[in-house]
């Protein structure tokens, strides 16, 4: 039985890291085609906020983007205004998770002025500053320094640094 139990807990822990892995190859691309953002969407359509606060995330990042490519303002509304509530959950939860705060300030930064929801990009810049150096996970460093080198919120000295 105990070791059926620590199966059970590797097997889940590969999962989680091979989804992960998948969502942070993909997200990026999901910003210009929304056939990556239906996909992303389909695959984190489960998930809610009793499981991982970085899928979390991810679900409230792809819901804002799904509010890009929608028709109509109340779909575009409805569509951010949960993708944001889902990010700000995760954050809430988990506010020194790097990854986490790296998604929301990617939101905020290309957010449209009107939404009004711009008010940590600072904050979340300059944690991904502080805490850059301590990421152990070479694909979440490789994500998040892309991330940066993108970034309009990040000048080319704080670039540097990446």
């Amino acid at each position: 039985m105990k070791r059926f139990i620590l199966l059970l807990l590797v097997s889940s822990s590969f999962c989680f890291s091979q989804e992960l892995e998948h969502l942070r190859s993909n997200y990026p691309k999901a910003n210009s085609e929304e056939s990556v953002t239906n996909e992303l969407y389909q695959n984190l359509s489960s998930v809610s906020k009793s499981d991982s606060k970085t899928l979390v995330a991810y679900k409230g990042a792809i819901l804002t983007l799904k509010a890009k490519f929608a028709k109509g303002f109340k779909s575009k509304k409805t569509f951010f205004k949960e993708g944001a509530e889902l990010l700000e959950y995760a954050i809430t939860t988990e506010p020194k998770n790097i990854e986490i705060r790296c998604l929301r300030l990617g939101v905020q930064e290309n957010a449209p002025k009107i939404v009004g929801y711009k008010k940590n990009i600072l904050e979340d810049k300059q944690y991904i500053i502080d805490h850059f150096a301590d990421i152990k996970n070479q694909q979440l460093r490789n994500f998040i320094r892309g991330y940066v080198m993108l970034s309009a919120a990040f000048s080319d000295s704080e670039k540097q640094l990446f």
